[in-house]
């Protein structure tokens, strides 16, 4: 008896992985997120973008784009003392000062409308910040 109860323990230690093993297989592929043959050329055309690289941003762009946020909750005119004490700490910025303060001025366009936003002009960047303002006012 005690060969009988080996060969049978033998027989599901040989069977019960690949028994495992192929239920787990059709469970995976009869769930719809596994990919039928007509869904094929979705999952092939979504995987072909995945070796894209992402784009860097540049020190001036992660600026612009945060001073542009601060000006949503603050006035342009602390956002311009923001902008002039940025570049005073990293000079490698003030070649992008006035264009950042040209984004500024149009920004504060959007938010302040035209007459109120040349009330917060200072002479950050030259007169960058006025330049933007009168851009966004004559609708360039």
């Amino acid at each position: 008896m005690t060969h009988s109860v080996r060969r049978i323990g033998r027989s599901l230690a040989f069977v019960l992985p690949v028994v495992l093993v192929l239920s787990g297989t059709l469970a995976v592929t009869s769930v719809p997120w596994a990919g039928r043959s007509d869904d094929s050329r979705m999952l092939t055309a979504s995987s072909q973008n995945v070796s894209v690289p992402a784009v860097a941003r540049t020190p001036q762009d992660l600026l612009r784009d945060r001073l542009i946020a601060d000006l949503k909750a603050k006035d342009p005119a602390t956002v311009l003392t923001q902008l002039q004490r940025e570049v005073e700490a990293r000079p490698s910025l003030g070649r992008h000062c006035m264009s950042i303060a040209r984004a500024l001025g149009r920004a504060a366009v959007d938010r302040f409308g035209p007459t109120r936003a040349q009330q917060y002009s200072k002479p950050v960047c030259d007169t960058s910040f006025a330049a933007g303002v009168a851009q966004r006012s004559q609708g360039s």
